[in-house]
């Protein structure tokens, strides 16, 4: 453990226990939606100051440095092709278990953050082998992330991230590079399927402040003609089946590419939506969010900047500033990856990491020419990474966290 950190983990485990009656009843009433706000059980209005899990339930290939390997079956490809099946099972076994663990979300609740955003991948919710069987690893780790955050008094919005086929039509939908969800019935019936098991399992829950259906549903990339007038009906459908079940929880709708094209959107068509834009590099002035906010006014529903950041720190204060100036609530990009500043927790890069990078940079067809490190020595380095995920062993930005308002505990 970094000398550094024992100073920090006792006061946060400290402040954590202190916090505990508080924490329970911040969260013991839903959040739900009136007029432009979200609002808390006793109407007061809720503005949302969260942090995106990326790379836990949802690994991208950037955030382990990797160039061309970027998608989840990508990465995955990568670890069995260093260590084998059964080695591999067990790192993404430790992986999911490391990444976010309660001691991160104590962390993120003493720093300041009322929101986690967590980006899910859709089939670690099913069994592989039987997509009728939503029996996959996720549920747990979800569970999990639910149960430390309504401790810790923090709420929890789910995103799906990577849907059946893929929504978007980039990596970070783990999709064949073009959004097939929209084009498939049996993916877009599993889509359907996934959000109403989903309901069911958290319906009861005041935790989970909402769901995020679809996350930057429809790149630029793709044939936008066809599929934009196409996104608010897949999201009527979704609605409809998550609404019998959870009939008052805001569901938060994204726009097309990449969050931002509000155009695709007509008047609400239920209770209780909320509407997303994501926003990297953009001006931290009022036009970047013009087009958004007089869509809120027109309609009367709330606004949520579901993703920004990855830029620099001085732009992070500017455009949480601007945010909160309308009243939006927002949620940045992301909590933890590796050897970054740019986020809240760094993950340092382990010895000999470049050999395991140097499949990531690669195309399959080109591992044959590359030097491969012995299995032992791949596993070594690997299984360092493994001890590196943990917050103990990271490195706080602090400067970042100061940047959106938050404290360094």
């Amino acid at each position: 453990m970094h000398t550094r950190f024992r100073h920090l983990l006792l006061p946060v485990a400290l402040l954590a226990a202190l916090l505990v009656a508080s924490a329970a009843r911040a969260t013991e009433g839903f959040v739900r939606i009136e007029g432009r706000n979200f609002v808390t059980p006793d109407g007061r209005p809720f503005v949302i100051r969260g942090i995106g899990l990326g790379n836990w339930l949802m690994t991208e290939g950037y955030m382990f440095r990797f160039r061309v390997m970027k998608a989840p079956r990508q990465i995955e490809q990568v670890i069995e092709h260093l260590i084998g099946p059964e080695d591999a099972a067990r790192f993404w076994e430790i992986y999911h278990e490391r990444y976010v663990a309660e001691a991160d979300v104590r962390f993120i609740a003493a720093a300041g953050f009322n929101t986690i955003r967590v980006p899910l991948h859709w089939d670690l919710f099913v069994d592989r082998r039987d997509h009728t069987r939503f029996e996959g690893p996720g549920w747990r780790h979800l569970d999990d992330l639910i149960r430390w955050s309504r401790a810790a008094g923090v709420r929890v919005i789910i995103d799906l991230h990577a849907a059946p086929g893929g929504q978007t039509g980039v990596n970070h939908d783990d999709g064949p590079g073009y959004p097939i969800t929209f084009y498939v019935p049996a993916h877009r019936r599993l889509t359907v399927e996934l959000w109403r098991r989903i309901a069911q399992r958290y319906k009861d829950e005041p935790a989970v402040l909402g769901y995020d259906l679809l996350n930057e549903p429809i790149s630029p990339y793709a044939d936008t003609d066809y599929l934009n007038p196409r996104l608010e009906d897949f999201y009527r459908e979704l609605v409809a089946a998550i609404r019998p079940i959870d009939p008052d929880r805001p569901i938060i709708l994204a726009a097309s590419q990449w969050s931002t094209n509000f155009a695709v959107f007509g008047p609400p068509f239920a209770t209780g939506l909320a509407y997303t834009y994501h926003k990297f590099w953009a001006s931290p002035k009022r036009d970047s969010i013009q087009e958004y906010l007089n869509f809120s006014y027109r309609w009367n529903v709330p606004l949520f900047l579901g993703e920004a950041g990855e830029l620099t720190d001085d732009w992070n204060r500017e455009y949480v500033a601007l945010q909160e100036r309308f009243g939006i609530g927002w949620s940045f990009w992301p909590y933890k990856y590796m050897d970054s500043d740019s986020n809240v927790v760094a993950v340092r890069m382990p010895d000999g990491w470049s050999k395991i990078q140097a499949f990531g940079n690669s195309l399959p067809r080109a591992w044959p020419g590359l030097p491969k490190p012995s299995r032992e020595e791949a596993k070594a380095i690997l299984w360092a990474y493994l001890d590196a995920i943990r917050l103990e062993n990271g490195r706080v930005n602090e400067g970042y966290l100061r940047s959106l308002g938050m404290r360094v505990p």
